[in-house]
């Protein structure tokens, strides 16, 4: 219990870091640190009881991009305040840092494997914001869908 909270308060501080970083409102860093918190739980809960980093990023990504549409509604802010650096824990730098580690040391196998898995990680990543954004149109779509009917009846 101790080491999921101590994951948590890492994964808050990270994603208000990376939002002080590049100049978030202060006004906007608890609820982007919240988004963060949640897109990486999910991606935890994935990993840890289903297995596989793939799914797992693609579901976090997911959460962060639904999560982070409802806080910038609430906030009136933009959707991008939230989302980015939100996604700051999910982004495979272990990896990236070990292709470029083993591309050094003259190992061009294991560097094509980290390769891979950074350009799996990327893509489930657009894969999951993708689908979050698909869900929140079609949600929209029948919302308005369902007021013109409404007002027509």
């Amino acid at each position: 219990m101790v080491h999921l909270l101590i994951i948590i308060a890492g994964v808050y501080v990270a994603t208000l870091g990376f939002a002080v970083l590049i100049n978030v409102s202060p006004k906007y860093l608890n609820d982007g640190g919240i988004v963060g918190v949640a897109g990486y739980l999910v991606y935890l809960a994935y990993y840890t009881y289903i297995g596989g980093y793939v799914g797992g990023n693609v579901l976090g990504a997911f959460t962060i991009g639904i999560f982070g549409m409802i806080a910038a509604r609430i906030k009136k802010a933009p959707v991008i305040i939230f989302n980015i650096p939100a996604l700051v824990p999910l982004v495979p730098g272990g990896q990236a840092y070990q292709v470029m580690k083993n591309i050094a040391m003259n190992k061009p196998r294991v560097a094509f494997g980290f390769l891979m898995q950074v350009l799996m990680i990327a893509g489930s990543l657009a894969m999951g914001f993708l689908l979050a954004e698909l869900v929140i149109q079609l949600f929209n779509y029948s919302m308005r869908s369902m007021k013109r009917r409404r007002k027509t009846a």
